[in-house]
């Protein structure tokens, strides 16, 4: 079978991770050779042996620091792009997306985070790809404050809202149906163990490491679901599996290095700009399984929530800036386009650090800009190739 499915891994830490999800898809008969796996990590971590990893494995992939990803711009000729990947920043999982862009071989992408680990009941890349190719029906969420808790399941028992759930949409009134699904262009695992939460939510709940006293397991999950369009939810980058022809709308921001220093809302935030595009043109975004177990690493609360606190604010209004727009957009590129510019030219001064949507939209523009050269580029190539086969 082709290799037709880019694995993104941000990593500094535990990139052996992998290997359990390598030996789940030997367990479950998955083809182990469709996978292209890219590790993205930084100058200081040890390049060569995430690459003998690889190779010990048996697993097709490369091994992006940050000197290597600025070499990739210049030998594509990009390298005005490059400001594009914020350097020591979760979001720097865009370069998995431009890289991907590159190829187009890859038709899928799966982004999986360091510190997780799949369940064997599952089979975690199968059931993933599985959930793209899903036409059957799913229950359907929504809430009169028009965003779901992706953990509502069980939120009555644990009383959680997960990272990025807006504060002034709780205590929110669900009710649920049926939906029929059309065409997938998302599948987003949850997660045991930790819970995704953000720095509040996890003082709140009594823990001074950055994890959580209240841990979710697996009864705490009961299938799979989609949010309603016009609905809008958290979606996590630690385990979640994506079409091709979503990245236009799913960059993940110039998080952590940047004056404003506004951090961890990176994938939040291309979550919504997800599941407005996909509302928009008629897609589907499914949550539930395969799941994850989420071993997050012990850290000082206070220093997520120093992280988060500039951007506290914005994230109330971000999916309210993007709601407005785009309603007549025909594509990807379309929709993402609109909702960068409502970003780049928008007056947000009334919000705390409000220039900095405007720093994100003109970075989005950009984004843009830059997968469109990779576009043209992959298609000189292909012509050349053709080309030289006639002579």
């Amino acid at each position: 079978m082709k290799q037709d499915v880019c694995v993104v891994v941000p990593t500094i830490r535990d990139y052996d991770c992998m290997r359990s999800y390598f030996e789940n898809a030997r367990e479950h008969g998955f083809d182990l050779d469709r996978l292209f796996v890219l590790l993205v990590t930084e100058d200081f971590c040890d390049v060569e042996a995430m690459e003998a990893m690889l190779d010990d494995e048996g697993v097709d992939g490369a091994v992006y620091d940050g000197s290597r990803r600025e070499a990739w711009f210049e030998e594509r000729g990009i390298s005005s792009f490059s400001h594009l990947i914020p350097a020591a920043s979760h979001a720097q999982t865009s370069f998995g997306l431009l890289y991907m862009w590159a190829h187009p071989r890859f038709e899928r992408g799966v982004f999986i985070d360091d510190d997780t680990l799949p369940h064997d009941e599952w089979d975690f890349f199968g059931r993933h790809m599985e959930n793209l190719d899903r036409t059957d029906e799913v229950e359907s969420v929504r809430s009169d404050e028009r965003w779901v808790n992706v953990l509502y399941q069980r939120v009555d028992e644990h009383g959680l809202y997960p990272r990025g759930y807006p504060y002034s949409a709780m205590d929110e009134d669900v009710e649920t149906d049926r939906r029929e699904l059309t065409d997938v262009v998302a599948s987003q695992g949850l997660w045991t163990n930790v819970p995704d939460l953000d720095a509040v939510r996890i003082l709140m709940d009594g823990d001074l490491q950055g994890q959580a006293q209240t841990r979710t397991e697996k009864a705490d999950f009961d299938g799979d679901f989609v949010a309603e369009p016009g609905q809008y939810l958290t979606v996590c980058s630690m385990n979640l599996a994506f079409e091709r022809e979503v990245i236009p709308a799913f960059y993940q921001l110039p998080m952590d290095d940047n004056e404003w220093e506004v951090g961890r809302f990176d994938d939040i935030w291309s979550g919504v700009f997800l599941k407005r595009a996909a509302d928009v043109l008629e897609k589907d975004v499914v949550n539930g399984y395969p799941l994850c177990e989420h071993n997050k690493a012990p850290r000082p609360t206070f220093d997520d929530l120093n992280n988060e606190v500039p951007g506290l604010e914005l994230n109330e209004h971000v999916w309210e800036v993007v709601d407005d727009v785009a309603d007549d957009a025909d594509s990807w590129e379309g929709a993402a386009r609109e909702m960068a510019r409502a970003f780049a030219g928008g007056d947000f001064s009334e919000w705390n650090n409000g220039a900095f949507l405007n720093h994100c939209g003109q970075y989005w523009l950009d984004w843009l800009d830059c997968l469109d050269e990779l576009t043209a580029a992959a298609e000189e190539s292909r012509t050349e190739s053709v080309v030289a086969a006639d002579d």
